[in-house]
């Protein structure tokens, strides 16, 4: 790669780049190239779990991207998740957990990280799961009004999400990753 050169778009709320760069492709052929690519920071998610109940929590929060892509009322089922501030991961979903579902976690497990739609987003999303008791609830949640979030919390059996997973109720990738996740490791 050689000869980036990085135009600037929007810097409104996240900052959005238009990059021209040369690439040699694998037969050896220099080519320009265009592309237009969002920086929005790095983020966290968690899947919350209780294997006493045989639970998780999840969150529904309105989503306008969905809504302008097919999702007739724009709420989509999701894991726990939020923008790292210049925080570690473990942190930021710490915090998050609380703010938007009301649960004060002693600790989390990291289990991987991966980058959210690498065609055009800088993001990568740390993936945690954390398992939670009724003794943790310190609030009913549903996040920070100061950033007017307006998040529904969800206790739901395992088995429920499993199948609103199987058909597709949950059509978020990052919670469709967790809760197979889950599945395959027998958290619950």
């Amino acid at each position: 790669m050689k000869n980036i050169k990085t135009e600037l778009l929007s810097d409104n709320y996240y900052t959005l780049n238009k990059l021209t760069f040369d690439y040699q492709m694998r037969n050896g052929e220099w080519v320009t190239q265009m592309r237009e690519c969002y920086d929005r920071g790095d983020g966290a998610g968690i899947l919350l779990y209780n294997k006493e109940k045989g639970t998780v929590i999840l969150t529904k929060q309105f989503r306008m991207p969905t809504f302008l892509n097919d999702n007739k009322d724009g709420l989509l089922i999701e894991i726990c998740a939020g923008m790292l501030d210049k925080d570690h991961p473990e942190a930021c979903i710490i915090r998050e957990t609380e703010e938007e579902v009301g649960y004060r976690l002693r600790e989390v497990k990291k289990v991987f990280e991966a980058y959210s739609s690498p065609g055009v987003l800088t993001e990568k999303m740390h993936f945690f799961i954390g398992e939670y008791t009724d003794a943790m609830k310190v609030s009913d949640g549903g996040g920070v009004d100061t950033e007017h979030e307006d998040i529904e919390v969800l206790e739901l059996p395992f088995e429920k999400a499993v199948s609103m997973l199987n058909n597709g109720e949950i059509n978020d990738t990052r919670t469709i990753v967790l809760l197979q996740y889950a599945l395959i490791h027998k958290l619950v």
